[in-house]
C-alpha cells in the first residue's frame, strides 16, 4: 500500500532532544520503518529546512523521507508554522497529482500536518487519517498564558476531528478529550504508540552506577512540563537514591541551559546536588543501556499525550512510577508494572519511590509484568499491523477531488 505520512515539524531523520525534537519524531520514524517491513511503500513528507538537504532522503530502514519546500529553508520554531501551511499543502497536491506516485491514504501527524495533509487529500481524493500527538485544550490547560500556540488552534483541531476520514486517538484520555471537544466518538479508533523491542530489551550492556546507591531515572526533553523538578524534590525524600536525568542538549552544552541551571540550583537547594546528575541527550540506539541501569524509571509529567518512556523502561525490564496522566494511565498497570500517583506531587511522588526501592520482590515482580506487557501490546509490528488494517479501512472510498482556484 502506498502510504504518504505527514509530520510538517518533526522529521524522522531529526536529532532527538531539542525542544521541538522528540516523541513525534521517534513515532512516526518507527511507524515508516515497521511499515516498510511488512512491504508498504511509505513516503513521510516534512518541512525543508536547509537548503542543502535534497528533495528525496533514503531512509536507512526503508522508507523515504520527501522535504517539502514551504516558508524559509532553514529551522522555524513549531508554533511559527502555521503561515507555511496551505503552500505544504498544495505542494503536495501538485505533486500527487502530476508526479508518478500519488498516496491510497495520508496519516497527517500533529494538527498543522493535518491542515495540509487534508487541504492535499480533497484536491486529490485521498483519504486523510490524523494522529494530533498533542491537543491544544489541554496545553492551554496546564500552561495558560505561556502557552505559545497559534491563535486558533483548538478551532482547527475541532475542524480537523470532524473533517478527516479517521482521528486515530493513542489512549482512552485522548478521547475523552476530544469528545469533550465536539469531534464525534465514530470518528476515532484507539492505536497506542509502540516500542522497539529490538533497541529496548532487558539484556544489552549497562550504564556504568556510581557506588551501590539506587538510581531513580528520569527521561525526556528539558521542559518544564515534564516534571523533574518534582522529581529532583521527590529525590531529596528517598535517602541515599541517586537521581539520573537523561535529555536535553548534549553534556557540553548542559552548562548554558537555562532549565539545566535551574535542575541543579534546585538540587542545590535542597541538599542532594552530589546524587543528581544530568546526563545530557543521549543517541538513542545507547538508551537501552541507561534504562537497564536504573532501580525504577520515573515519569512525572504534568500532562503527556502518550510517553514513550515508560514503554521504552517497561520493554527493558523495568519498573515505573509515574503521574497518573494521558497515556501513562493506559500503558502503567499500578499494582501490577508499576506505580501511578497525582501530577505535581512531590510527596506522594516521593513516598511511592521510597516504598518501591524498599521492596525488592514487588520491584521484580513489576519489572517482570512490565516487560511482559511491553512485549505482548506495545511492539511496533503490532501497531503498524492495525494501523494498515485502518488504511485499508479508509481507502476503500476515496473522497471526490475539489478543485481550489
Amino acid at each position: 500500500m502506498r502510504i504518504a505520512m505527514i509530520s510538517e515539524h518533526a522529521s524522522p531523520l531529526a536529532v532527538l532532544g531539542g525542544e521541538d525534537a522528540g516523541g513525534q519524531n521517534t513515532h512516526v520514524a518507527e511507524l515508516s520503518a515497521a511499515l516498510a517491513a511488512a512491504g508498504h511503500d511509505v513516503r513521510v513528507h516534512t518541512r525543508l529546512d536547509a537548503v542543502d538537504l535534497p528533495v528525496t532522503v533514503r531512509a536507512p530502514d526503508g522508507y523515504d523521507v520527501v522535504h517539502v519546500p514551504a516558508g524559509p529553508a532553514e529551522p522555524v520554531a513549531k508554533d511559527d508554522l502555521l503561515p507555511y501551511m496551505p503552500a505544504f499543502g498544495e505542494w503536495l497536491a501538485d505533486r500527487w497529482r502530476t508526479g508518478d506516485w500519488q498516496p491510497e491514504v495520508v496519516h497527517a501527524h500533529f494538527w498543522m500536518s493535518g491542515l495540509a495533509g487534508l487541504a492535499a487529500g480533497r484536491r486529490t481524493g485521498v483519504p486523510v487519517v490524523q494522529t494530533y500527538h498533542a491537543l491544544g485544550t489541554v496545553k492551554r490547560r496546564h500552561q495558560g498564558a505561556q502557552d505559545t500556540s497559534p491563535p486558533g488552534r483548538v478551532g482547527h483541531e475541532r475542524r480537523l476531528g470532524r473533517s478527516v476520514d479517521r482521528v486515530v486517538a493513542q489512549c482512552q484520555d485522548e478521547v475523552a478529550e476530544l469528545v469533550r471537544m465536539g469531534v464525534p466518538r465514530s470518528r476515532m479508533t484507539v492505536v497506542p504508540s509502540g516500542v522497539n523491542l529490538s533497541t529496548f530489551a532487558p539484556l544489552g550492556p549497562v550504564a556504568e552506577r556510581d557506588g551501590a546507591r539506587p538510581r531513580i531515572l528520569t527521561v525526556g526533553r528539558l521542559v518544564e512540563r515534564k516534571g523533574f523538578q518534582d522529581v529532583i524534590r521527590a529525590t531529596a525524600l528517598v535517602p541515599d537514591a541517586e537521581c539520573v536525568v537523561v535529555g536535553g542538549p548534549p553534556a557540553g552544552l548542559l552548562e548554558t541551559d537555562p532549565y539545566a541551571r535551574r535542575l541543579r540550583a534546585l538540587a542545590e537547594s535542597c541538599g542532594i546536588a552530589d546524587r543528581v546528575k544530568l546526563i545530557g541527550a543521549v543517541p538513542r540506539e545507547e538508551m537501552g543501556r541507561w534504562y537497564r541501569s536504573a532501580d525504577v524509571l520515573v515519569a512525572a509529567p504534568w500532562y503527556e499525550p502518550f510517553g514513550l518512556t515508560p514503554l521504552e523502561a517497561m520493554a527493558c525490564g523495568v519498573p515505573v512510577i509515574g503521574t497518573a496522566v494521558g497515556g501513562l494511565r493506559d500503558t502503567v498497570v499500578p499494582g501490577r508494572t508499576g506505580d501511578l500517583v497525582p501530577a505535581r506531587d512531590p510527596a506522594a511522588l516521593g513516598a511511592a519511590i521510597r516504598g518501591l526501592l524498599g521492596d525488592r520482590i514487588r520491584r521484580f515482580a513489576y519489572a517482570t509484568a512490565a516487560l511482559e506487557r511491553a512485549r505482548t501490546r506495545y511492539s511496533w509490528s503490532t501497531t503498524a499491523d492495525r494501523l494498515a488494517d485502518l488504511y485499508a479501512e479508509v481507502a476503500t472510498v476515496r473522497r471526490p477531488t475539489r478543485v481550489v482556484a
